[in-house]
């Protein structure tokens, strides 16, 4: 078994730094197939290789072999690991729309966060997702009518309803109204996707100012719906939520997304697939990881009670929201644009200052960089956007993202359903007396 230290491989496989190699045999036996198949593997990407120096060999990267026959496992059936594969684990799903890796985010091999701080629309990254090619030119959607009276849904929320609840309760009512919703071709479901993008990013204020939706439904872009139905005053408001929202359009298979392609893999409308997608955007684990972070920020009221607040909450146990992220060890990629934009718009703003006093703070304690909840919370203060608008910025972003994962489970086919690996329960459940 041999470690590869130093920089960039000679090999057309590139691999990060201290990854393991392990010799052909090694490799083969891993996976339990013979050398053919194995050669197989590094043709088609899923194995990368590296040149033995001073021989005619080649070494395996393990991670890579591992990931694969943790993968062929699950598919085989093997319970224990298609059980972790659905916690943090190897991918249950094949997909093109996006790639996680140490290399960063990547959609349909463009650099997510290239085609950010590049300043690519919204809307040309959506059509990338959707399509697999990045629009030659600018793209502008179409700007549809109000499918309902912005009044009618204002009257049954409360004024105080966060923007993500009241875009949960008008996607259903915009299906109700769509008889053309069932079994539509792709092409009709990307331009229902187009108007359905559209309708939440005017919406978000219909709880607060229902009168601003169908004016927000006439500006030119997504981002720019947003700056309008929120009502923010910053000029570069529209160009900074295009950044937001092109790093929130996809992250492989969240919760979200994956729940989004489980519905669509039981022949759901498109309306319902979104619909369930916000359903787990709500949880606080996830989408709400947002809202968290502004709770906290409110907490700690000005950059000089950051120490204390955090101090305390690490002494009582508790987490500090919006920190570290498991797929991104070396901080998350999508943050610093974030950042960066904030500060660049409005740094005296006093959320930007708490926020960034924070950020120090973790830092001298060891803790991880902020991940991208933290990052549109921060932009969302400079901007000064209402609460819950980083949340409802990041649900609006990823419907990008769910909309193709939609598509390619259509074509895939099959219906998504996981095995269950019976366990007995335990006595107290069971009827049973429970151990001394």
């Amino acid at each position: 078994m041999s470690r590869r230290k130093g920089g960039r491989s000679q090999s057309r496989f590139d691999h990060p730094r201290e990854e393991e190699l392990v010799p052909a045999a090694e490799a083969a036996a891993l996976l339990g197939v013979k050398r053919a198949t194995l050669y197989t593997y590094v043709s088609r990407g899923l194995v990368r290789c590296v040149p033995e120096r001073g021989t005619k060999e080649n070494r395996y990267v393990r991670s890579d072999l591992e990931r694969l026959k943790a993968r062929h496992d699950a598919r085989a059936g093997h319970a224990a690991v298609a059980s972790g594969a659905l916690r943090w684990g190897e991918p249950v799903i094949d997909s093109s729309v996006s790639r996680v890796g140490a290399e960063g985010l990547a959609y349909r091999g463009h650099s997510a966060v290239a085609l950010a701080v590049e300043g690519r629309g919204f809307e040309d990254v959506a059509e990338l997702l959707w399509t697999g090619t990045l629009p030659a030119e600018p793209t502008r959607w179409p700007a549809p009518e109000p499918s309902l009276p912005p009044s009618e849904l204002a009257r049954l929320l409360p004024r105080g309803t966060p923007p993500v609840a009241a875009l949960s309760a008008l996607v259903p009512l915009l299906g109700a109204r769509d008889a053309l919703r069932f079994a539509a071709p792709p092409e009709s479901e990307k331009a229902r996707a187009r108007r359905l993008l559209r309708q939440l990013a005017a919406w978000v204020c219909v709880a607060q100012a229902p009168g601003r939706v169908a004016r927000a439904l006439k500006e030119d872009t997504v981002a720019a719906s947003l700056a309008f139905a929120w009502g923010t005053q910053v000029k570069r408001a529209p160009e900074l939520l295009d950044r937001a929202l092109v790093l929130c359009a996809d992250h492989e298979l969240n919760v979200s997304t994956f729940t989004a392609r489980v519905t669509a893999s039981s022949g759901a409308d498109l309306y319902a697939c979104v619909s369930a997608a916000m359903a787990a955007l709500s949880g606080p684990r996830h989408g709400g990881s947002s809202d968290r972070v502004e709770a906290l920020l409110a907490e700690v009221a000005r950059p000089e009670r950051a120490a204390a607040v955090v101090y305390e909450r690490l002494r009582r146990g508790e987490s500090v929201p919006g920190f570290g992220h498991p797929l991104y060890p070396d901080g998350d990629p999508r943050t610093p644009p974030l950042v960066e934009a904030a500060r660049s718009v409005r740094p005296e703003a006093p959320g930007v200052r708490v926020a960034q006093a924070v950020v120090e703070v973790m830092r001298e304690a060891g803790h991880p960089p902020p991940s991208v909840d933290f990052g549109l919370v921060m932009l969302a203060e400079a901007l000064g956007l209402p609460p819950g608008a980083a949340a409802t910025l990041f649900g609006v972003g990823r419907a990008a993202g769910w909309v193709a994962h939609v598509l390619e489970q259509r074509e895939q086919g099959h219906l998504l359903r996981p095995r269950a690996r019976y366990v007995e329960p335990p006595a107290s459940v069971s009827g049973g007396r429970p151990p001394p």
